[in-house]
């Protein structure tokens, strides 16, 4: 067997792969794009056919995941945490359907908010569906528990999340993969045909069905080849690790723990193994990246007299990435932290690439709205957003995807004028058409702005499902086509953008304008690819 040098996303991608998937659903989202690129790329992948294409957002790509489970195939849904946000609803719901091929949500969890709108943790998810979660703690386990995790699914009927954190997902470790992979599994259709049926009657049946398997998925836990139990000599002290906690402890201790650990990667609790160490020690301090989830259970649910340290008396912080610096400190352990930055030094803020479009749509809107004051435009989720910061200062709020097109309306609503929205071509069939359907079907007096760079940039470039029809969608949608325009995003255009943007804030009612150029980054790969085919050609 040959060890590969690979990210914990990576390690994912092949553990799917060699666990016999028939496809990847994913939407684009740091920290978890780069499985569905490896599977994308991957031979093996190529030369089965897999199914590796984008969705337009966590939702669809979840429902489709589900579909290919219903057809008996294994399938993996790929997404950031706030995707998870997107997909809640059939994830909530698969929980109850349960699976017939079987179906791994990976989510990668950002704690430190490194691209990201918050902290939350993913894990809360899979306690609230009541399904089986696996978090690794090395590229390894990331491997293994992706490759083996589809089992699990099919044993027990039901999917399993697969919850990563930045760190893991962005880092690399050698990773020995088996050495075939699994077949992938035959068509076939459910055995109960009224197995994905949620109307009410049959709900309330799945829902009996779904409270039956928690003892087993505990069980599944207790005997988990990935939990353990490692004992020490020092009893005064007992440490629960979850996930990749349990390597940042490691580091602290090269010759061995003096504790004794319980490493938790698969849940639900091992409730049993955790009456072991609790029996064991005088107190205990529970190390999880994320929110003190396990903290809470333990100081909760299983109603333990002994003390139970952690995040929530700050033993640990609450916010940010723990690190071996941070356990180190929480342990009284010698820290090997170095000097604090100097406040000379400052972060470098980051920035539009020079020669991207969205210079030249927000110096043609900056320009526009000046005569209004501030609060008159509505960021989304993009690279378009750094125009809230300077030198544009374009955009007054950014909460979630799609809520450009939505907040404006709602301003609209409440008698702001001007409302404008700027949202990227990617972000808008992700989640920005039924906004706009909303403000057409209401005739709101709001201007929508897409930025179209013909990519979703702020993830790699990949394709957006929008490519070269937004125009279109936009009038589909009910918006008068003489308030949609399409100008191509250039400084040579800039009067003219400036005014297509009076003429439409002057237009009582929904209207669009489209700047369009290829983004700068894309464009340059193209042209480097496109270079690099030539020369291949000239040497043959």
């Amino acid at each position: 067997m040959t060890k590969k040098l690979l990210l914990g996303v990576e390690a994912i991608g092949q553990g799917a792969i060699d666990g016999g998937i028939s496809g990847v659903y994913a939407y684009p989202g740091t920290p978890s794009t780069e499985i569905t690129e490896y599977i994308q790329e991957n031979v093996v992948a190529i030369s089965r056919n897999i199914h590796r294409e984008w969705s337009a957002n966590e939702k669809t790509a979840f429902e489709s995941a589900l579909g290919m489970s219903y057809a008996g195939k294994r399938a993996i849904v790929c997404m950031k945490h706030v995707g998870l946000n997107v997909a809640a609803d059939p994830f909530m719901n698969s929980a109850m359907t349960g699976i017939n091929g079987g179906l791994i949500i990976a989510v990668a969890d950002d704690p430190s908010m490194h691209s990201s709108q918050n902290e939350q943790d993913s894990r809360y998810y899979g306690r609230f569906a009541m399904i089986p979660v696996l978090e690794p703690s090395n590229q390894q386990e990331a491997y293994d528990m992706t490759r083996t995790g589809f089992e699990l699914s099919e044993k027990l009927g039901t999917p399993v999340l697969l919850r990563i954190t930045t760190r893991l997902a962005h880092s690399r470790a050698g990773v020995i993969p088996v050495e075939s992979a699994i077949t992938e599994n035959a068509l076939s259709l459910p055995s109960d045909p009224l197995q994905f049926i949620l109307l009410p009657a049959f709900a309330r049946k799945r829902y009996q069905t779904l409270l039956d398997k928690q003892s087993k998925f505990e069980y599944a836990s207790e005997v988990s080849p990935f939990n353990s139990f490692i004992d020490g000599k020092d009893y005064s002290l007992g440490i629960v690790c979850c996930g990749i906690a349990m390597n940042y402890l490691m580091e602290n201790f090269p010759d061995g723990c003096p504790y004794p650990i319980l490493k938790i990667v698969h849940y639900p609790l091992p409730s049993k193994m955790v009456k072991k160490l609790e029996q064991l020690v005088d107190k205990m301090v529970i190390i999880e990246e994320g929110y003190p989830i396990v903290e809470e259970q333990l100081k909760g649910f299983f109603g333990y007299g002994k003390p139970v340290l952690g995040k929530l008396d700050g033993t640990l912080p609450r916010t940010g990435e723990l690190n071996p610096d941070i356990i180190a400190r929480a342990l009284n352990l010698k820290s090997e932290s170095g000097s604090a930055i100097p406040e000379l030094v400052t972060n470098r803020p980051p920035a539009l690439c020079k020669g991207c479009s969205h210079h030249d749509m927000f110096s043609a809107l900056d320009e526009v709205t000046a005569q209004y004051g501030d609060g008159h435009v509505f960021s989304d989720i993009g690279c378009y957003t750094l125009g809230v910061l300077p030198p544009y200062h374009s955009g007054f709020t950014c909460v979630d995807m799609g809520a450009s097109v939505t907040m404006a309306k709602g301003a609209a609503d409440a008698g702001l004028f001007p409302a404008v929205a700027v949202i990227g071509d990617s972000t808008f069939t992700h989640s920005g058409i039924t906004g706009l359907l909303d403000a057409v079907y209401e005739k709101s007096n709001i201007l929508i702005m897409i930025g179209d760079n013909e990519s979703t940039s702020m993830t790699g470039g990949q394709d957006s499902s929008a490519n070269g029809r937004i125009e279109s969608i936009c009038a589909g949608a009910g918006v008068d086509p003489e308030h949609i325009h399409v100008i191509q995003a250039l400084p040579r255009n800039h009067e003219k953008l400036v005014n297509l943007i009076r003429e439409e804030i002057a237009y009582n009612g929904v209207s669009v304008i489209i700047p369009r150029r290829e983004c700068i980054q894309k464009s340059a790969r193209r042209a480097s690819e496109s270079k690099k085919q030539k020369s291949g050609l000239c040497a043959q």
